[in-house]
């Protein structure tokens, strides 16, 4: 039992990072438009679409030039953010920000829906497996046994990105501005911040991290139609048990699930997706604005 601990340990922390950079996103734009966007899911599809169609593409055209696989991770997460973030922001979001939390909710599902479609237009039904960039680093050996060095990368991308958000709000006047339009985005605007720029920028920004989960995991999985459906269930249960709108919080959520999920795999894979939403019962029991969520005053 004790010899598989390091390896447990090992998959709940890749497992956890993947989480954590979709969740990161979906928390990131909750926190600061407060907009649940369910059409999240498809950014995450779409990144890993992407990557595995340019890897593809690539592999079968020019493949003496192999070490370019690595860059497009961030190009397809890059470039599908931009031009879904605009179309999502500009054209269905901005119309309904001050409409009830429901409506939005109904507008990202329906887009939800739509991007599903869509995907399956442009890549057809088949599955992809970009295996060729998580291959090319090998592996290591972890007490004996080898281990994949491209899913340990995943968590280094995972601590940066926190770091990076962290330093961010912490220490920088963008961060400080960012923390006025959260917390009251009316005042935030009388007092001359551009909330409108913000907006489109904290859209693209979690668009991009999205995208960048399903671009890092394609080369791990099996990129097959609905992919997406599951990433935001598990996302939504991620955000939720860290608490709404909290980086930090998407965190230690996505540690917290990883964990148990991975013990669940590893003795009782019978309840795998079970455990993970019984832990974010227990504590929406205890703590029902998760664990880093704050009660908001409701303004009147």
């Amino acid at each position: 039992m004790f010899q598989s601990l390091p390896f447990i340990f090992l998959d709940s922390l890749v497992y956890a990072s993947w989480l954590f950079l979709v969740a990161s996103g979906l928390t990131l734009i909750y926190g600061v438009m407060k907009v649940l966007n369910i059409a999240h899911g498809s950014l995450y599809a779409f990144g890993a679409y992407s990557m595995a169609w340019l890897v593809g593409w690539f592999s079968s055209n020019y493949d003496n030039y192999q070490f370019l696989y690595f860059f497009f991770i961030p190009l397809s997460a890059i470039l599908v953010a931009i031009i879904l973030s605009l179309f999502i922001e500009r054209i269905f979001l901005r119309k309904v920000y001050e409409r009830d939390e429901i409506v939005i909710v109904l507008v990202t599902y329906g887009l939800f829906l739509i991007f599903e479609d869509i995907m399956k237009i442009i890549f057809g039904t088949t599955s992809y497996l970009p295996f060729q960039p998580r291959i090319m680093l090998g592996d290591i050996a972890v007490f004996g046994l080898p281990y994949v060095i491209y899913d340990l990368l995943i968590i280094v991308i995972a601590a940066l990105v926190w770091c990076l958000f962290f330093c961010i709000i912490k220490f920088t006047k963008i961060g400080k501005l960012l923390i006025a339009v959260i917390y009251d985005k009316e005042i935030a605007s009388s007092m001359g911040i551009n909330v409108s720029k913000f907006f489109v920028y904290t859209f693209f920004i979690g668009c991009f991290l999205g995208c960048l989960g399903g671009a890092t995991s394609a080369p791990m999985i099996s990129v097959v139609p609905g992919v997406g459906v599951e990433i935001i269930v598990l996302a939504f249960a991620v955000v939720v048990t860290g608490g709404l709108g909290s980086i930090s919080g998407a965190l230690i959520g996505a540690l917290l699930i990883g964990l148990f999920r991975t013990i669940a795999i590893f003795y009782f894979p019978q309840f795998e997706l079970f455990i993970v939403f019984f832990v974010m019962a227990i504590i929406l029991t205890v703590k029902p604005e998760g664990l880093f969520g704050t009660k908001e005053v409701r303004k009147i």
